[in-house]
């Protein structure tokens, strides 16, 4: 195990891959908004149960909309958009926008060009958020965690689109749907909301339906996702040799789809399946085999022996 880079600090001056800085300050409060709101839901979510605020159409449909939100990150942002892991009929590739929109982790191409990005720099300088980015004593990687965790949604600097991502640049339909990302929000709260409000007929259905297939799920996918970010880059074991701190986070892969086998991951970057090794279960890896035989992908990546043979390490 190499020794972990320190990183040069924020506000460093921009490079060749990052867009002009025009954030503000608007910006950064919709950005807390839109992560902390959710995430109040887990404080009350334990009383609210409790007291029967929650029914089996709150628990259906909370899992329905993780399964959609969560697979439309981890199959679609990420091994589709990002790395081409598979190849997608049209409709599919729609689809898989927009339900990664209903993350609401951002659109489509901001999301692609900040992962690229990481991977191109991984726990290096100008990886967006690695949790090495101020060292690695212990009070360094404390901050370091938090940064990877949330702290980086707030950086004010930008990855340059036109220089990741101008595939998706000129593909009219992701462009389209990147575009519609704030109206994919709504739809990702009210959408639960008016099925549970039919499907119980009545008010009270519609609103437990809002808090825990809406603001519950929201921030659980949230935070199952930026914990790939910081605790698979940080603690975990290393099966696969890589360039960084990659690494395998067992418990973190049911709710993760499977992206949590994160060291083959950055050891094999366009692999569809992470979960290799045996008992390593990849839920995103058996999403994108059900789109293979129902004809909907084709081309897809699956591991090469040999290639696992040769960066497999101990």
């Amino acid at each position: 195990m190499t020794t972990a880079p320190v990183l040069d600090p924020p506000g460093a001056p921009p490079r060749s891959d990052m867009e002009p800085d025009r954030s503000s300050t608007a910006e950064r409060v919709l950005v807390g908004v839109f992560t902390g709101v959710p995430f109040l839901a887990l404080f009350a979510a334990i009383p609210l149960a409790w007291g029967h605020f929650l029914g089996w159409t709150d628990v259906a449909l909370m899992v329905v909309f993780y399964l959609v939100s969560a697979g439309g990150i981890t199959v679609g942002y990420h091994r589709y958009f990002t790395h081409g892991s598979f190849k997608a009929k049209r409709p599919l590739r729609i689809a898989l926008a927009i339900a990664g929109s209903l993350a609401m982790e951002g659109p489509v191409i901001t999301w692609v060009a900040d992962h690229r990005r990481h991977h191109k720099y991984s726990d290096k300088e100008e990886d967006p958020h690695s949790p090495w980015r101020f060292g690695n004593d212990w009070k360094a990687l404390a901050k370091g965690l938090g940064w990877a965790h949330y702290g980086w949604l707030f950086d004010g600097s930008r990855t340059s689109k036109r220089r990741f991502t101008p595939d998706l640049l000129d593909d009219k339909d992701i462009v389209r749907i990147h575009r519609w990302f704030p109206g994919l929000v709504a739809v990702s709260f009210l959408l639960p909301a008016a099925l549970g409000g039919l499907l119980t007929m009545s008010w009270q259905g519609a609103l437990t339906a809002l808090f825990w297939a809406g603001f519950l799920r929201i921030t659980l996918v949230h935070h199952v996702t930026w914990s790939i970010n910081s605790i698979c880059h940080t603690f975990g074991k290393e099966h696969f040799d890589v360039r960084d701190k990659s690494r395998n986070v067992w418990w973190l892969a049911i709710p993760s789809l499977g992206e949590s086998w994160h060291n083959l991951h950055h050891s094999d970057p366009t692999c569809a399946r992470h979960g290799v090794l045996k008992g390593q279960v990849d839920i995103s890896a058996r999403i994108i085999w059900a789109f293979e035989k129902l004809g909907w992908a084709h081309a897809v990546r699956w591991p090469n022996p040999e290639r696992l043979a040769a960066k497999r390490v101990g």
